[in-house]
């Protein structure tokens, strides 16, 4: 789409819906297609374009919201600041995702968050003051999270299904076949909590990155796939110099 386009009120936007299903609930745009990126770090965002008002859609949207939050809290430490938390957040569809061990700027999640704590901070902000398991410290940026076993299993039994059977299926020793809560217990009592549930974690977003960057390299071709990735080590050399110096 061109930039001239993406500068007027929306009216590109708007053109594009309309060739839409009318029972679209939720439209969003990524990336420089959206906003214009110009240096080493430039802000990374996302910019929702259409959202109706549909209550079964902000309820999963709010579900969903929760669920990070809870993920991210088991995979950090007892006391961390806002900044570690949306960092944790914003990092988790990344997990796993080889691409950020080869070719991506590993300052990449950092370079999301830093430009919008405000924006992060007002999507999660009532979510974290209702917490009864959280002590957030809104002046200072700080939060305090139970780190009790008993905590952490309360934690365990609200994240997402297809989650806790992934941790379940790591843990589950061959032929013990336990269910989910007993696993998840054990694990709640294990000092290495926060790992388990990065590795399962992992293992959900793993076969996704595979499958997107094969596809992607028959869709462009090899020539462009490898130029395409020439950059992306590029880019991620420099990331990694503006980390170290």
């Amino acid at each position: 789409m061109a930039l001239q386009a993406l500068q007027s009120s929306g009216v590109a936007f708007r053109r594009i819906l309309s060739h839409f299903p009318e029972e679209l609930s939720l439209a969003f745009a990524y990336g420089s297609g959206v906003y214009r990126q110009v240096g080493p770090s430039a802000d990374q965002k996302v910019k929702i374009i259409a959202m109706n008002e549909n209550i079964a859609l902000r309820s999963a949207l709010d579900k969903n919201l929760r669920s990070a939050v809870t993920t991210a809290f088991l995979m950090l430490p007892e006391s961390f600041s806002e900044e570690d938390l949306f960092i944790e957040i914003a990092g988790l569809s990344y997990s796993g995702d080889f691409r950020m061990v080869v070719g991506e700027d590993k300052t990449k999640v950092l370079n999301i968050v830093k430009p919008n704590i405000a924006h992060f901070r007002e999507l999660y902000g009532n979510i974290l003051q209702e917490n009864p398991q959280v002590v957030y410290k809104i002046q200072q940026g700080r939060l305090e999270i139970d780190k009790s076993p008993e905590g952490q299993f309360t934690q365990l039994m609200t994240l997402p299904k297809t989650l806790q059977r992934q941790i379940n299926h790591i843990m589950d020793p061959p032929g013990k076949n336990r269910d989910v809560e007993e696993t998840l217990l054990q694990v709640a009592h294990d000092p290495d909590c926060g790992e388990v549930v990065r590795l399962g974690l992992s293992a959900i977003v793993r076969p996704s990155s595979m499958k997107q960057s094969t596809k992607g390299i028959f869709t462009a071709g090899m020539k462009k796939s490898v130029v395409y990735s020439s950059l992306k080590l590029h880019k991620m050399w420099k990331g990694w110099l503006r980390k170290t110096s």
